[in-house]
Formats: structure tokens, sequence, C-alpha cells
């Protein structure tokens, strides 16, 4: 009731105490009566509700045992609204509020009871590691493996396995600091990739657990972090590529090396390569959150002799056909087909964005792209690439 209200109310009830007359005192008395129902609120109790044991057992496990524990409390509420009564339950604990209500107790303790079923209860905090191994592990599983590719992923962890856990894995998270990291870290300064790569995947372990509320701050943004030099691929000369065709010219690694060296493909997408019409289509290696993304490049004027009458293709594994490929040329690495292979595509006049496209650079950024040029107008661009 609103304040005026309650001062009508409260005047009454000193018109009553006060009063001698005894018509006027069962007047009052009438008429505080008529007052309260008529208000729109008036609780006429709250109590702690106790379960029963049949009630006990329909709940979710999760609730079970903070009932039996007495960590959960819920409280019961008679409340008046006209003429008309209803029965509020409601009960708060680490971060969720449920209530239901209803005309009738038993019926607002079903409802209740329903919604703690449908109720999905947040991470416990308790739960989630304190010392640095079981908390990368716990980084690795519930959030790294979902966010890249599955190479990137198995990478990760490999490395992870070989260089950081033994080194961390005895100490609490608060416990890493930043003398402790740039100790391990500059151990690999010969070794610029991994190093990078080592305090990339440190980063964050450490990001997550601040995110968690295990610790304050990441102590590896005090580390240092020399740049390197990226070794980028070496393009096949035009002898070399010829020295490959005369090689394996015949042989089971003609076909998969060629669809290599005039696709422009990953060594992790060698396997998902298929045939499909015009075009070599494979999954995109660059992605990222999980999502799988596929490219499409044409059958260019260099490749079509190799497939006619090709419908299926055989890739080997990488490792097997860089085995292959180094004994040919020791000089070169698998990858610098690739290399070779946007080289040629520049050489041959082809268009920057399509060139893109056959590569799957950043594919996402590119999607509209993808959306806007035709496969006509791929095929005439590809047509390009004869030398």
């Amino acid at each position: 009731m609103d304040i005026k209200e309650y001062a009508e109310l409260n005047a009454k009830f000193i018109l009553l105490a006060t009063s001698s007359n005894e018509e006027e005192k069962e007047r009052l008395i009438k008429e505080i009566a008529t007052f309260s129902n008529n208000t729109e609120s008036c609780d006429e109790w709250e109590r702690l509700l106790k379960f029963t044991k049949k009630e006990i057992s329909t709940m979710p496990n999760y609730f079970k045992k903070l009932i039996r524990i007495n960590k959960l409390r819920a409280y019961a509420r008679k409340r008046k609204r006209g003429n008309s009564i209803n029965y509020e339950i409601r009960c708060r604990h680490s971060g969720f509020d449920i209530s239901a209500s209803a005309t009738t107790l038993e019926e607002a303790k079903a409802k209740f009871i329903e919604k703690l079923n449908n109720y999905t209860p947040q991470e416990d905090t308790n739960i989630i590691p304190k010392d640095f191994h079981e908390f990368s592990m716990y980084w690795f599983t519930n959030f790294h493996k979902r966010n890249v590719a599955e190479k990137t992923y198995d990478h990760n962890i490999k490395l992870y396995n070989r260089h950081i856990k033994e080194r961390f894995k005895k100490f609490k998270l608060e416990a890493i600091n930043a003398v402790m990291l740039q100790q391990f870290l500059d151990e690999f300064s010969d070794r610029g990739k991994t190093r990078k790569d080592l305090y990339s995947i440190i980063k964050q372990i450490l990001d997550c657990a601040v995110k968690h509320g295990k610790i304050k701050l990441n102590p590896i943004g005090m580390c240092f972090l020399e740049d390197y030099d990226q070794e980028h691929g070496v393009a096949l000369s035009n002898e070399e590529e010829h020295k490959l065709d005369i090689t394996f010219k015949g042989t089971e690694w003609e076909i998969p090396l060629a669809v290599i060296r005039f696709t422009g493909l990953r060594p992790c997408e060698y396997l998902t390569a298929i045939i499909d019409g015009n075009f070599i289509k494979a999954q995109n290696g660059k992605r990222k959150d999980g999502k799988i993304e596929y490219k499409r490049i044409p059958i260019n004027p260099m490749l079509a002799p190799y497939l006619e009458g090709i419908t299926k293709l055989n890739m080997p594994k990488p490792r097997v056909i860089n085995n292959r490929f180094k004994k040919v040329l020791p000089n070169h690495k698998l990858y610098d087909m690739r290399t070779t292979f946007q080289t040629r595509c520049t050489e041959c006049g082809i268009n920057e964005t399509v060139i893109g496209l056959f590569m799957g650079n950043s594919i996402g950024k590119l999607k509209e792209a993808y959306t806007d040029l035709s496969d006509k107008f791929l095929l005439s661009e590809a047509k390009k690439f004869t030398y």
C-alpha cells in the first residue's frame, strides 16, 4: 500500500483505540476489514518451505545434493490480492533466482520443481582447476579445441606436452611469474617459430585463467619476444619443375604431384581434394572457430592433361609424398610447390582477387567475392595459367 493508504488505515486504528463509543468502534472495525480486503497486496505469512522425500526425488541431482546439505532453501509466501489468494515460492542461491506461483501451495510447489528440472546451473567455479597443468588441459578441451582447426589443435597440444608441461606442471596458476616465463622462452631464442608458438599457447592459457578469476593479470604480458624472420617458400625454377616431371612420369606419384603443383594446395588439404566437375575442391586449411570451408580451384591448362580420364583422386599423405619430393629436390620443401603456383599465377596475369580465392587466403573475408565471381569468370582466368 502507498503512504496515503497507510496514513488512512493508521488514523482508523487510532480512532478505534481512543473511541469510547461502542457503535463507532464496531463501524471502524468493519471499515478496517473492508479496507484491508480491498488493498492490492497483503502478505499474510512467509516461511521456510520443507520438501518431502518424494518431492526431492523428482528434482535434478544438482539440487538434491544442495537440499540435503541444507545449502538450498526455498521460501513460501502467501499473498492476498483483493479477494484472491496467491502462493509464491522463491529460491536464491549462488547466482540463480527461481520462483513459481499459483493459487494453491501444492500447485506452486509443482511449478517450482518443474523449473528446477529445466534449470541449467552455472559452472561451479570450485571445479575449475588451480594447477597450471590441469587448467591447461581444461582450456585445451573446453575452448581451444572448439576454436581452431584440427591440425592446429594437434600441433599445439603436442608442443605443449613436449615443452611446456614438464616445465610448469608442478606450479599453481598464481605461482607462474614473468621471470620464469622469460627464462623459459629464452631457451628457444634460436628457434623463432617454436618460440612464438610457445608464447602464444601460454598466453592463451593464462588469458583464460584471468577470465575465470584464477589470476588477476597475465604475467606473460611483461615478457620480451624478439621478432624473427619467417622463412617463406621459394618457387621452383622451370628446370626443377621439369625434373619432377621426368622423374615421376608414369608412376603413382605423377598425378598427385601435378595436382599439388598446379593448384597450390596446402599439405593439410591434400587428403580432402576431390574432382568436382571442372574444379578441384578441397577443405580450406586456413579456417577459424572450427568452421569448415571449401575452396575450388579450376582445372587449368597445365593440370588438365594429367587428369584425362581421371574421375577420382588418390592423394597420398603429406609425409609420404614429401619423402619422394625431397629425394628429387632436397633443397626444397613441399610447401614450395604452393609458392610456385602462386608465383606462376602472377606471372600469367591472373586477377589478384582470383589468385587469393585459388590460394584460400583469408577466405572468410573473400566470401563476397565467391558470391560475385561466376564459375565462368574463374575458369576464364584459369585459362591464362599456361607456361
